[in-house]
């Protein structure tokens, strides 16, 4: 790699743990980027994966540091995340090159659509709490999701856990766990697939691991008056991105 690629890759990575951290979609820029330096979309979509465990764990401890610590909460959507994470995995390193890289555009635009749902009342959703079979398949299929295209898993966690009536703050500190445990399950199978680059991966890393630190002391200092206005902006640079305007 190049000086540039490197800056590039450390830069991103920063960016995106900080996004990852406070709402979630930071692999919709850092998959692009590594594909930008030269990777094919597979092994962008598996090299991706080292950044989003390490800064997960680095946000996790942070978080916990911070005195919001949710191990408990996580500990039960962990186990159906991380089956389905392990069969998405095996799924998507079954296509070719080209055809990951046109699902995970579609993915992108699809994505638009749950982020804009808006999250239902605390006190309604814990009303009308899913029943544990209906959990556990809904946290299946974002595992078998996050197994797969892991960009945007953290907006659908924090749909589902919001359904559960947990603020913003928890939902995050839940979800960047979560998510870790998710990419963590799934790199096996991109290391026997041959699908993971590890330099740039670990380059990625570094920046990913700074992002997960600032973004959970801000989600704390900022509270749900700071994580509300991150998940906006970045539903509109997505679709801003996906209507060609940047």
């Amino acid at each position: 790699m190049t000086y540039f690629e490197i800056a590039l890759l450390a830069g991103g990575g920063f960016v995106a743990g900080t996004i990852n951290t406070l709402a979630g979609g930071g692999s919709l820029l850092t998959v692009p980027l590594l594909v930008l330096v030269g990777l094919p979309g597979n092994v962008a979509n598996g090299s991706n994966r080292i950044g989003v465990v390490v800064a997960g764990s680095i946000a996790a401890w942070s978080f916990r540091a911070q005195g919001v610590s949710e191990f408990r909460r996580a500990a039960h959507v962990v186990v159906p995340l991380a089956i389905g994470s392990v069969v998405g995995a095996f799924a998507v390193s079954q296509l070719s090159d080209a055809a990951f890289e046109r699902i995970f555009g579609i993915v992108m635009l699809l994505l638009l659509v749950p982020t804009l749902i808006r999250r239902p009342d605390p006190e309604a959703a814990r009303e009308g709490a899913w029943s544990m079979p209906v959990a556990s398949a809904v946290f299946f299929a974002i595992g078998a999701y996050g197994g797969a295209f892991q960009a945007g898993i953290g907006v659908l966690l924090l749909l589902a856990l919001a359904r559960s009536g947990i603020d913003l703050v928890r939902a995050n500190a839940i979800k960047v766990l979560v998510s870790a445990a998710v990419a963590a399950v799934s790199i096996p199978v991109f290391i026997l697939g041959d699908q993971i680059a590890w330099g740039p991966a670990t380059t990625l890393a570094v920046g990913f691991a700074g992002g997960g630190f600032v973004g959970a002391r801000l989600a704390v200092r900022g509270g749900e008056r700071l994580i509300r206005p991150v998940v906006a902006l970045a539903v509109v640079a997505l679709a801003a991105r996906m209507l060609g305007l940047i």
